[in-house]
């Protein structure tokens, strides 16, 4: 950005095009009442936010009415206030432009409030394109899963340990054999008893049980106070690592004795398949 001020700055693309005056100045003037910019138009950018400096580089592109957006990563230098604001104007902006917006992002948060439609790519390759909670309530494989959703889902590994028509059941070390009711039901060449697969759920799909009688047990480790959600993180007899949220506040210490409860229908498997990372096994607990 140029040391004109934000009003030069936003015609500077018009102006090149030979524009005519009259068109430039609706065009600034649209630009700057959507971008809620109008009080800064006689700044210069050192006299100007981050947050509002991003606006004025957005308004620079509108003033161009293209038909297409290309967005690359534009809120990952701003603090955490400034990129919910700038989440909430981008969002408002796509709805009042009707345009097609292409965001490019590895802030998963932003991913799926402000998506139609998410691609989800890895090393270049596509690993799937659905709407935002598709992808939350239908990941195609592990990757899928820890990418979207936040906190990240859990993972434990496993074994396969019995396959009946529409039934996985699935063992973890130190845990209660858990059984999945398959929907869809996957290949069978992609599973076989004993073979390893990794149970998937995520933090806001457990319940606690503060007496600890049921459900995995889980020794606390850390508690997050987060005021309208608490996160519980913890160990199970394994040592393996879960997260758990929990709504409203908790009384719950370091060193405390629960169990964590699985919602039914709310449980994922991951199975390894040649020339795949994980198959995505979907379930409801039985």
């Amino acid at each position: 950005m140029s040391l004109r001020v934000t009003q030069q700055n936003l015609s500077f693309g018009l102006e090149n095009a030979r524009m005519k005056r009259a068109e430039i100045d609706a065009r600034v003037q649209r630009a700057a009442r959507m971008l809620q910019i109008e009080g800064l138009l006689q700044r210069k950018p050192r006299q100007l936010s981050g947050g509002q400096r991003q606006r004025v580089a957005i308004g620079r592109a509108i003033t161009r009415d293209p038909r297409i957006f290309l967005f690359d990563e534009p809120l990952s230098n701003l603090d955490a206030e400034l990129r919910v604001q700038m989440r909430v104007e981008l969002a408002r902006l796509h709805a009042e432009l009707r345009a097609t917006m292409i965001y490019v992002t590895h802030d998963q948060v932003e991913a799926m409030t402000m998506a139609d439609k998410i691609v989800v790519l890895r090393d270049g390759r596509l690993e799937q394109v659905g709407r935002p909670l598709d992808l939350y309530n239908r990941p195609v494989n592990r990757f899928v899963a820890g990418f979207i959703g936040s906190p990240r889902m859990n993972f434990l590994a496993g074994r396969i340990a019995g396959l009946e028509r529409g039934t996985l059941a699935v063992d973890v070390d130190g845990l209660p054999s858990t059984a999945l009711a398959l929907a869809p039901a996957p290949d069978a060449r992609d599973l076989a008893i004993g073979a390893a697969v990794t149970l998937g759920v995520r933090p806001e799909h457990l319940d606690l049980d503060p007496k600890g009688t049921q459900g995995w047990p889980l020794v606390v480790e850390v508690v997050e106070h987060l005021g309208g959600t608490s996160q519980i993180h913890g160990r199970l007899p394994d040592g393996a690592r879960l997260a758990v949220t929990v709504a409203g506040q908790t009384a719950l210490a370091p060193g405390a004795r629960v169990g964590a409860l699985p919602r039914p229908g709310l449980l994922h498997a991951f199975v390894a398949s040649p020339g795949e990372a994980a198959l995505s096994i979907p379930g409801a607990s039985a």
